[in-house]
């Protein structure tokens, strides 16, 4: 669980996988160490942008003057058939110091942290006081090969009709902390009824809709008590923050009701890897870095929202599939009156 919970919510960082010693990374210097781990994080932190980009409507049927809706969210982001998201090719000839112990000098892929290939040798070679000196240690694997296919994500939402068709909805969750790693998230968000502003609105049997929404997850690691590599006040802050722009149309009907829409995602991470690290093997050995590296990876891109949604009085049940680069099924259980 706490290698789940650092890995996809502090995640975007290298103790994504426990696998991973930080000091055999190191050892082939600072970097060759910030361009493995950009590689080796980046569909990590892709799949968590679609995943907190979903879920800001289940409706186009914007709500009246005074009306609301609470609701819990859940997604569940999968990667099982991602192939092309759990490899990346690494090759030496854009590293300073790293090379394969098979066939040194030739690119071959390896895994990402959403990957499960094992037992990729690697190893680090300089000289010291004219002596070469050389290191070999594993490449880490990643979430897959820990029987991990998805990347899940939840928090509140509430959402307020205001006048003309507007709505204003907020999202939230409480700063969480699970032993060393701390994760919190709150966004913002308008939805306009663009039919509303029509004189048939009443009597026409769908809505159209249009959808604004901002979220930002933050969280940190404190590697303290993770022993990977001697220093001291070694942490990992991250965070991650997305836009959405959707075109959103549904029925309006008593009961059950069916929606889609169109979206644009736009998102950004950000990892910084602080503290000081010494390490203590390969021809770096006896190196102190100070706040090491910083990690970003933007992402953008279009996705298809399909779903449903259940109304009986107070109580409302809506669930939904988004298509995209990566897909995420979405289910939501809502409290409200209109």
């Amino acid at each position: 669980m706490k290698n789940l919970l650092t890995s996809i919510f502090v995640g975007t960082c290298l103790t994504a996988s426990a696998q991973a010693d930080f000091n055999n990374v190191l050892s082939a210097g600072v970097e060759d160490a910030e361009t493995f781990t950009t590689d080796y994080m980046a569909p990590l932190s892709e799949s968590v942008v679609y995943s907190m980009s979903t879920g800001w409507y289940n409706t186009a049927d914007a709500k009246p003057l005074g009306g609301f809706e609470i609701s819990i969210i859940g997604n569940i982001t999968g990667f099982k058939n991602k192939e092309d998201k759990k490899t990346f090719i690494l090759d030496p000839n854009d590293y300073q110091n790293l090379d394969f112990v098979d066939n040194p000098g030739v690119a071959r892929q390896v895994s990402t942290a959403l990957g499960d290939i094992s037992g990729t040798e690697v190893f680090v070679e300089g000289e010291v006081l004219g002596v070469t000196v050389r290191e070999t240690f594993e490449l880490p694997s990643g979430l897959s090969g820990e029987d991990i296919d998805f990347v899940p994500s939840g928090y509140v939402q509430a959402s307020v009709g205001l006048i003309k068709g507007t709505e204003v909805k907020a999202r939230f969750l409480p700063k969480m902390e699970y032993e060393d790693a701390s994760i919190g998230l709150f966004g913002l968000g308008i939805q306009h009824d663009f039919t509303k502003l029509l004189p048939a609105d009443k009597i026409l049997p769908v809505a159209i809709s249009a959808v604004i929404g901002y979220t930002n997850i933050s969280g940190d690691y404190d590697l303290a008590n993770a022993d990977l590599i001697d220093g001291e006040n070694q942490r990992i802050e991250a965070e991650i923050s997305s836009w959405a722009f959707g075109a959103v149309v549904s029925t309006k009907l008593p009961i059950i009701n069916f929606y889609g829409g169109v979206n644009y995602i736009t998102g950004k991470s950000v990892t910084d890897v602080l503290g000081t690290y010494r390490v203590t093997s390969g021809p770096f050995a006896s190196e102190t870095y100070e706040d090491p590296f910083s990690i970003t990876k933007k992402v953008n891109g279009v996705t298809g929202t399909l779903g449903t949604k259940l109304k009986l009085g107070f109580f409302r049940l809506n669930a939904e599939y988004n298509l995209g680069e990566f897909n995420t099924a979405t289910v939501g259980i809502n409290f409200g009156f209109r």
